[in-house]
């Protein structure tokens, strides 16, 4: 009865860990490219790839294996410190399809050194 609800916890707490780490591989694939190297962050292809990594690694491999923990660190990484920075900056870091006039810069309208 113990082990069935110990494997049950851990079952529940698997499921969570891929879902953590696939918010935050959808969060970092919405953001856009110059946001990153405005918040002084990596590039946006090394988070996609480490936060892709530790997605699969966590549909892969059980929760008490080593190969999880690390990707469990790689995405809490992202979420209280890269995220945070890029949700800072104007529009929040995200792509913007259309909107805008074609005279908009990624910060802002250009004015042409005005």
């Amino acid at each position: 009865m113990l082990m069935q609800g110990f494997a049950g916890f851990m079952s529940l707490l698997s499921l969570a860990l891929i879902v953590f780490s696939g918010f935050a591989l959808i969060d970092a694939a919405i953001r856009r490219e110059d946001g990153y190297r405005a918040a002084g962050k990596q590039t946006k292809p090394f988070w996609m790839i480490i936060l892709g990594i530790a997605f699969v690694v966590n549909l892969i491999f059980p929760i008490l294996a080593f190969l999880p923990v690390i990707g469990l660190v790689a995405t809490i990484v992202y979420m209280v410190d890269v995220r945070p920075a890029l949700r800072a900056l104007p529009g929040g870091g995200r792509s913007h399809r259309g909107g805008g006039s074609s005279s908009d810069g990624p910060y802002g309208p250009y004015n042409g050194g005005r």
